[in-house]
This record gives C-alpha cells, structure tokens and sequence, in this order.
C-alpha cells in the first residue's frame, strides 16, 4: 500500500468526526451529573434551612450557570473542529 497516495485530507475530516462525537456526548454529559448534584444539594439545604432559601437558592443557580458554561465551552470547541479543522493544514500539509 502506498501511503502517499491516501487522500489525508479525507481521513483527517472523518476521523475529527469520530472523535467529536464521544466528546461531545463526555462533554454534555459530565456537567449534567454536576448540575444534578448541585441542585439535589441545594434542594437539601433548602428543606433544612428554609429560612436561608433565598441566599442558597441564588448560590445554585450561579452553580448551575458555570456548569453549563462548561458544556457549551465543549460544544464550541467541538464545532470548531468539524467545521474548521484548524490542525488540518498542519497534520496533513495542505496548501
């Protein structure tokens, strides 16, 4: 087999294709079991200091938005590369 002759270029896209998927299903799932986990904590706090509800109840939802920042962060880079392959001209030497 000769290897200079395989289209790289085509390999590289469907490989990063590959790759993306798992990551991107990682990447959702991981901060989904930590949002769970802080509003199960929350809802916890809550019905053992219900007079401290407001102060707790605004401490999760700021928990809560930088996780799902997390997931979104993921789902940019993984858009980034199948749209844009930044890596491809340097890993397959296209000009």
């Amino acid at each position: 087999m000769d290897w200079n002759n395989l289209p790289w270029d085509k390999i590289f896209v469907v490989l990063t294709v590959l790759i993306s998927g798992p990551g991107i299903i990682v990447g959702v799932m991981v901060p989904a079991i930590g949002q769970t986990i802080v509003a199960a904590a929350g809802l916890k706090a809550i019905s053992r200091q219900p007079e401290a509800g407001d102060r707790i109840n605004s401490i999760v939802l700021l928990s809560l938005a930088m996780l799902e920042s997390l997931a979104i962060y993921v789902l940019a880079i993984i858009l980034i590369l199948i749209f844009a392959d930044p890596m491809l001209k340097y890993i397959v030497r296209v000009e």
